[in-house]
């Protein structure tokens, strides 16, 4: 398959972040901007610095703004950034001429060092084979999901008849800061080289439950394959993958489990008591991996900020009045002030979790065997997520929606919603769903609610916004590259 390289440039922030971000002791020897690792101890400080896993702004908000399941109070979103309002408004520019687009920017330095340590480990010194062969396969995994990632930003949705030659995003492959030669490619292109960089790394994987859920597992990537292949509307080979993920998952010592929101918000539960700022729960503490497979958290932008980001009285609408993730959510201004309006925002999310989560797997595999008509197989995934989030008599999936294979599917899209609205992944949602048969002629809006009374309505035009455009700092150092239309 044909490789395409970033420019000069991309690779340049690359360097100058990971350079910064590693401990100085072989940096001291070799001098920096040079080899700057030798022995597989290096390596594994390259693989195991936070830049992979703890993102402290931006980047991974974008797609918080740009989901549809979020609206928008006037009295703060007016002081709002400019790039936030504009992608809030689906604006076809988001960023200004020096603006730096965090969201290509932090993966991407992120690859440089993943592009280290899988050219060049195989070759370190020190070291066991295997330590190197799982290195490589880590940082293998971990690079398709940075590329899973911009590809749903920045290319469009996988279209089996056009990914072929639907503009992707560019792909490197190296940690040579002189190579200057790229190209897009096609959408296609970079699912098969996701796809292929995933099964590689799955087959060097051990079983085992990594030292820290930090670092990514045999478990995780097939989770992420799965989560690639149901992407592509590929809802069969996908469900093979998650299969296999959940087996991996359940053999760990310490296995992943939901928390009971029945009992952490039972008097004396561990989310209590709730404070001017929320839950005590794990978003607001980066380091707790009870849900997780994989951890890679961002500040949100919508749980500590006052930019007026709330969800939508249709979001609102989908919860029942006994689901306790209501709790999540309050009636209040940034200030604490009350919303006379009643509309709700997010609080207490200081950090979201964007990377391998349980929740996600149950709801990517319930929707995946309704796909393959394993109906009662999905009723029951999506009710172990439910029973961990309101009470067991509330949880049941309504009988009409388990008894008809697309009202399922389109229960558990909404079930996605009710667990992670205002955290993101909603717009990776939106994206596949624009392609999908059974949404045909599925809209996407926001509404900007005034200070004075009224609304701004925003509607997603279709397909051109379901796709960022460069930004200008990377086009003006690659003129040869097509901008997204």
């Amino acid at each position: 398959m044909k490789k395409h390289i970033h420019s000069s440039f991309i690779l340049l922030i690359a360097i100058t972040a990971v350079v910064s971000s590693c401990k100085d002791s072989f940096l001291e020897v070799i001098p920096k901007g040079k080899q700057v690792a030798s022995s597989v101890n290096d390596y594994e400080l390259l693989m195991n610095s936070a830049i992979h896993y703890q993102y402290s702004g931006g980047g991974w908000q974008v797609p918080v703004l740009l989901g549809d399941e979020i609206a928008a109070e006037d009295i703060e979103f007016q002081q709002a950034y400019p790039q936030t309002q504009r992608l809030f408004k689906w604006e076809a520019q988001v960023y200004e001429l020096t603006d730096e687009s965090q969201d290509i920017k932090v993966p991407l330095t992120n690859n440089y060092a993943l592009n280290k340590i899988i050219n060049e480990v195989m070759d370190a010194e020190g070291g066991t084979e295997v330590q190197k062969r799982i290195l490589k396969a880590e940082a293998m995994a971990t690079r398709a999901f940075n590329y899973f990632q911009l590809i749903n930003l920045y290319a469009k949705p996988y279209n089996e008849a056009t990914a072929a030659t639907d503009p992707g995003f560019p792909v490197n492959t190296t940690s040579d800061i002189t190579k200057n030669n790229f190209s897009r490619g096609t959408v296609k292109e970079m699912y098969d080289f996701i796809i292929a960089d995933l099964k590689e790394a799955i087959a060097a994987l051990p079983a085992t439950q990594p030292v820290s859920q930090t670092r990514m597992s045999r478990a995780a990537a097939s989770a992420l394959l799965g989560k690639v292949y149901l992407f592509m509307a590929k809802p069969e080979e996908a469900l093979m993958y998650l299969n296999q993920a959940f087996a991996d998952m359940n053999a760990w010592p310490v296995p992943a489990r939901l928390y009971d929101y029945n009992n952490t918000f039972a008097p004396g539960g561990s989310f209590l008591p709730i404070g001017w700022n929320g839950p005590i729960s794990p978003s607001v503490n980066r380091n707790d991996f009870t849900e997780t497979l994989l951890s890679k958290t961002f500040m949100n932008i919508s749980g500590n900020g006052n930019n007026g980001i709330i969800i939508s009285p249709a979001t609102a609408a989908l919860y029942g009045s006994s689901d306790l993730r209501l709790k999540f959510y309050s009636a209040t201004f940034s200030s604490n002030m009350a919303n006379p309006s009643g509309r709700l925002r997010k609080y207490g999310v200081l950090y979201s979790r964007f990377g391998i989560g349980l929740a996600d797997m149950y709801l990517l595999r319930a929707e995946c065997k309704a796909r393959t008509n394993d109906v009662s197989g999905a009723v029951e995934d999506v009710q172990a997520l439910r029973s961990k989030r309101m009470p067991a008599a509330d949880a049941v999936v309504p009988a009409a929606v388990a008894g008809d294979r697309a009202a399922l599917i389109a229960f558990i899209i909404d079930e996605r919603i009710r667990e992670f609205a205002a955290e993101g992944h909603r717009w990776f949602d939106m994206r596949r769903l624009s392609v999908d048969p059974l949404f045909t002629g599925i809209s996407f809006t926001h509404t900007l609610f005034l200070t004075g009374g009224g609304t701004e309505t925003y509607t997603l035009q279709q397909p051109n916004r379901l796709v960022l455009r460069l930004p200008y700092t990377i086009l003006s150092v690659n003129p040869g590259m097509a901008d997204n239309p």
